[in-house]
C-alpha cells in the first residue's frame, strides 16, 4: 500500500475550530517555481526549530506543501517569513486547533514533486481545472445530471468508501493515474467529469493532465471529500473516508470510526476484518498474514533468483536509447537552450553542447530543438544518448532481510544506487524495481557507487515515513569499515570539519568553515605492516562524501579512493570499473527502530577481504 500525496490531516483527537485551544494546526500548499532549494530548506528548518514548530514542509522545484503545528505566535512567525517572498504572498492556509502538539519532530524535505505524479506537462502552477463547490456537486447529484464521478485515490482508500456510482481507477499509487485514464471509454472525453480526492491536492495535477488528454469538461471537487463532509454530510456517499493520521477513517459526520490500520502492512482493517484469526494488533492482518518464517525465507530465495535473472546479462549492456531529463530552474527562465544546458553542466564546455544540439540530441516533447530556443522555468528537456550501453557493474546483490515493512540488501561495489550520468539500468534501484515489480522500494539512505555494504529500503510510502526520519534526526546508527593510508597516532579520534554545501568542479565536497556541520568518530582496529590501517568509523551526521573527506583532511585517505588522493591532492568523482582495485569503504552495520515492531534491529554485511586481519 502506498500513502497518498494529499496534504495530510494533522493528527489530534481534539481538533476543532475552537480558537481558544493552545495549538494551531495548519495545512497549505502552493504550486510555484522554486529555486535554491537547499538554502531554502536550511533556512526554514532553522527557523522552525527556533520557534518550536513541528510537522513537515516539502519543497520541490514545483512548489511547497506543509502541515505544521505550534503556538499562534510560532505559526504567525513562519507565515510571515513565507509570505515575505512574492511567490508566497498569497499562500492560503487551512487552520484547526488542538489541545496538544500532534507531531513528534520537525522535518523539511526536498522532493522532485510535492505530488508524486511523474508527468512534467501537468503543471498546476500554470493551470488547474475549474473547481466545483460541495454544494454545487450535491445539487448536480440531486438533480440527476449526467456526470461521471472520478475517484483519484488509491485502492485501499476507495475500499472504505466513495461516492455512489463513482468510477474506481483501481490505483495502487497516484503515479499510475495517467495509465488508468487511458483505459476510460473514448466517449467519456466530452461528458462532464468531477474528480475528487481526500483534500483536493491530487486533483490539481490530475485535472490538467486529463485536459491535455482531450477531456473537454473536467471539474475538481473544491476542498475534496473532507470539505464535502464538513459542508454537506453524507448525501450520495457510501462508507467512510480514509485519512492520513491516527484516526484512520472518518464517517460523514467527521467522527472517528472503528476502522483500524495494520501496523505490519498499513492497510486499513474494517471491523469485520478485525474478527479474523489473522488480525493480531501490531503484528498482522488478513492482508499480510504469513504462516511462518519459512514463507519469508522462500520469498528471499525467489527474489535472489530473480536478481540473477535480471542481471544476466546486465540490463545496461544491451543498446538502448537513454533519455536523461533536464528540468529548467527559475534562474534560467527566458534564456536559450544552450545557456541552460551549459549552465547546468559547467564541467562540459559550451562547444560540447553546441554539438549535441546540432546532432538533434536535445529534445523537447520528443522533438529535437535548436540551441537558440528560449526556455521557460518548469519546462522539461531531454538529453538523448542513442544506442547507449552502460559500463559493467558488480551485480552480486544479496538480500539480508525482508519483511512486510523493509527490504535490506548488501550492495556490492562498484554499483550506483540511482540512475545518473553513464548509468541508468545498471543501478541498484533499477535492478530492484524489476525484481520487486510492481512494488517500487524506497531507499532510506544512500551509499556511493564505490562503497559496499548495508542499504535499507522501505516497501511502502507509509513505512518510509517512519524509517526516513530516523536518518534525518540521526537516531539511526551507522558503522563503517575503512582501510586508510597511514597509521593514526591515536587509537580513537574524531573529525568535526564542516563540509561545503555544494560540490566542486571535480564533483567532490570540500572542507568549508561556513559549510554544513559534520562529525565522524574513528577507532583503530588494526595497523597493517604495509603502512595501512583498518578503522571502525561512526558518522554522527550524514553529509555527502563525509567519511572520505574527513579522512583525507586528516591526511589518511581511504585506500583505492579515486577522488580524495594522498598528499591532499584531488582526483575526480568517478565510478570505478569492475577491474579496478576497490575503494576500501564498507557500510558494515546499521541499527534502527523497526517501523512496526518498535524494537531496535541491527543489520550487518560481512566485511570484505580487505578488512580481514
Amino acid at each position: 500500500m502506498n500513502s497518498s500525496t494529499d496534504t495530510p490531516s494533522v493528527d489530534s483527537q481534539s481538533h476543532s475550530n475552537d480558537g481558544t485551544l493552545p495549538i494551531v494546526n495548519i495545512a497549505a500548499y502552493k504550486f510555484v517555481p522554486l529555486d535554491d532549494l537547499e538554502p531554502r530548506r536550511e533556512r526554514l528548518k532553522s527557523l522552525c526549530d527556533e520557534i518550536e514548530l513541528r510537522g513537515t514542509i516539502l519543497l520541490s522545484p514545483e512548489g511547497i506543501n506543509c502541515f505544521l503545528a505550534g503556538t499562534r505566535a510560532s505559526i504567525d512567525a513562519l507565515l510571515s517569513e513565507l509570505r515575505s517572498e512574492d511567490c508566497f504572498a498569497d499562500l492560503e492556509v487551512k487552520e484547526s486547533y488542538s489541545d496538544r502538539q500532534p507531531f513528534n519532530r520537525m522535518l523539511v524535505r526536498l522532493k522532485n514533486e510535492i505530488i508524486a505524479f511523474g508527468i512534467e506537462e501537468a503543471l498546476p502552477l500554470k493551470r488547474t481545472s475549474p473547481k466545483l463547490t460541495p454544494a454545487e456537486l450535491k445539487q448536480w447529484l440531486d438533480e440527476g445530471r449526467p456526470v461521471t464521478l472520478l475517484d483519484t485515490r488509491n485502492d485501499y482508500e476507495v475500499k472504505l468508501g466513495t461516492f455512489e456510482n463513482a468510477v474506481d481507477l483501481d490505483l495502487d499509487h497516484f503515479r499510475n493515474f495517467p495509465q488508468a485514464v487511458e483505459q476510460l471509454p473514448a466517449d467519456s472525453k466530452d461528458a462532464p467529469i468531477v474528480m475528487f480526492c481526500t483534500g483536493g491536492i491530487r486533483c490539481e495535477k490530475a485535472g490538467p493532465f486529463m485536459e491535455q488528454m482531450g477531456y473537454q469538461n473536467v471539474f475538481q471537487l473544491e476542498g475534496g471529500i473532507l470539505k464535502y463532509f464538513e459542508e454537506i454530510g453524507g448525501a450520495h456517499w457510501n462508507g467512510e473516508c480514509f485519512v492520513f493520521d491516527q484516526r484512520v477513517a472518518l464517517d460523514p459526520g467527521l467522527n472517528e470510526t472503528e476502522t483500524k490500520q495494520c501496523f505490519a502492512c498499513q492497510n486499513p482493517v474494517t471491523p469485520w476484518e478485525q474478527r479474523s484469526e489473522h488480525y493480531v494488533p501490531g503484528q498482522s492482518c488478513p492482508h499480510c498474514f504469513r504462516e511462518n518464517d519459512e514463507v519469508m525465507k522462500q520469498s528471499i530465495a525467489e527474489h535472489e533468483q530473480r536478481i540473477r535473472e535480471v542481471t544476466n546479462p546486465l540490463p545496461g549492456s544491451l543498446p538502448y536509447d537513454n533519455i536523461r531529463p533536464m528540468n529548467v530552474p527559475e534562474r534560467f527562465d527566458q534564456q536559450t537552450v544552450l545557456e541552460f544546458v551549459s549552465g547546468m553542466h559547467v564541467h562540459l564546455d559550451i562547444d560540447h553542447w553546441k554539438s549535441e544540439c546540432e546532432a538533434g540530441r536535445i529534445l523537447y516533447k520528443n522533438k529535437p530543438i535548436a540551441a537558440d530556443r528560449i526556455v521557460r522555468a518548469g519546462e522539461r528537456y531531454d538529453h538523448l544518448f542513442p544506442a547507449a550501453t552502460e559500463p559493467d557493474v558488480n551485480a552480486e546483490i544479496q538480500i539480508l532481510f525482508e519483511d512486510h515493512s523493509l527490504v535490506v540488501v548488501h550492495k556490492p561495489a562498484p554499483l550506483p544506487m540511482h540512475p545518473s550520468g553513464r548509468f541508468n539500468r545498471n543501478t541498484l534501484q533499477s535492478i530492484l524495481n524489476q525484481v520487486y515489480e510492481p512494488q517500487i522500494l524506497k531507499p532510506a539512505h544512500r551509499l556511493d557507487a564505490n562503497t559496499s555494504g548495508v542499504v535499507v529500503f522501505s516497501r511502502t510510502r507509509s513505512m518510509a515515513a517512519r524509517v526516513q526520519p530516523q536518518f534525518d534526526d540521526r537516531s539511526a546508527k551507522k558503522v563503517y569499515l575503512a582501510r586508510v593510508q597511514g597509521h593514526p597516532t591515536e587509537d580513537q579520534f574524531r573529525s568535526e570539519t564542516p563540509i561545503s554545501r555544494t560540490a566542486s568542479q571535480a564533483g567532490l565536497r570540500l572542507p568549508d568553515p561556513q559549510g554544513q556541520e559534520a562529525i565522524t568518530e574513528f577507532q583503530v582496529l588494526h595497523r597493517f605492516d604495509d603502512g595501512t590501517a583498518l578503522l571502525e568509523v561512526r558518522p554522527l551526521t550524514g553529509r555527502t562524501n563525509q567519511i572520505r573527506l574527513h579522512l583525507w583532511d586528516l591526511g589518511m585517505p581511504i585506500v583505492g579512493d579515486p577522488g580524495y588522493l594522498p598528499n591532499r591532492e584531488l582526483g575526480k568523482k568517478q565510478t570505478l570499473s569492475v577491474e579496478d582495485a576497490p575503494l576500501c569503504l564498507h557500510a558494515w552495520k546499521l541499527t534502527l527502530m523497526h517501523p512496526t515492531k518498535h524494537v531496535e534491529i541491527t543489520f550487518a554485511s560481512a566485511p570484505p577481504a580487505w578488512a580481514i586481519y
